[in-house]
């Protein structure tokens, strides 16, 4: 559980921040806030999960990028000169989306104040990804968008 104002992790029997004094909305564990810091952490593992799916396809089109160079033998230069770039373009993009969907799962879980801008964004993206992408995408927006948000949008401010 984190303070409503001042994002301090706090224990589930603290009314009061020792931070910053303010009165805990969801005490003792229970109401909205309890109910949002269990989505964001439920959000921030499906997005560590998801994003180390990433790093598969990366692997295997550098792998196949590099070892085209190697099997092209006869084959038209141009296939040769341009085929492992685009390989590698392509490998790179899906280890960038990796690592900020990993980064973007760990700041969630963490409460960090970049990390709900960069969730929706990448939430908004991966809808595009069925059917586990598209899953994913409209859980991120539903919690990330929902009232319960402003509690994080607050503790993020501060």
């Amino acid at each position: 559980m984190f303070c409503n104002r001042c994002g301090t992790p706090l224990q589930p029997d603290y009314n009061l921040c020792p931070k910053c004094g303010s009165r805990i909305i969801g005490a003792a564990g229970s109401g909205d806030a309890a109910r949002f810091a269990g989505h964001l952490r439920t959000l921030g593992i499906l997005w560590i999960v998801l994003s180390a799916f990433w790093f598969l396809p990366s692997i295997g089109l550098l792998t196949v990028g590099h070892a085209f160079r190697f099997m092209a033998g006869n084959i038209e230069p141009f296939a040769r000169i341009v085929v492992p770039p685009v390989m590698f373009g392509l490998s790179a993009g899906f280890l960038v989306l990796a690592a900020a969907g990993m980064c973007v799962g760990w700041g969630l879980m963490q409460h960090e104040p970049w990390a709900r801008i960069a969730a929706i964004v990448l939430g908004i993206l991966s809808l595009m990804h069925p059917p586990f992408g598209t899953l994913l995408g409209a859980y991120t927006l539903w919690v990330l968008l929902s009232n319960d948000a402003n509690a994080y949008e607050r503790a993020a401010m501060r």
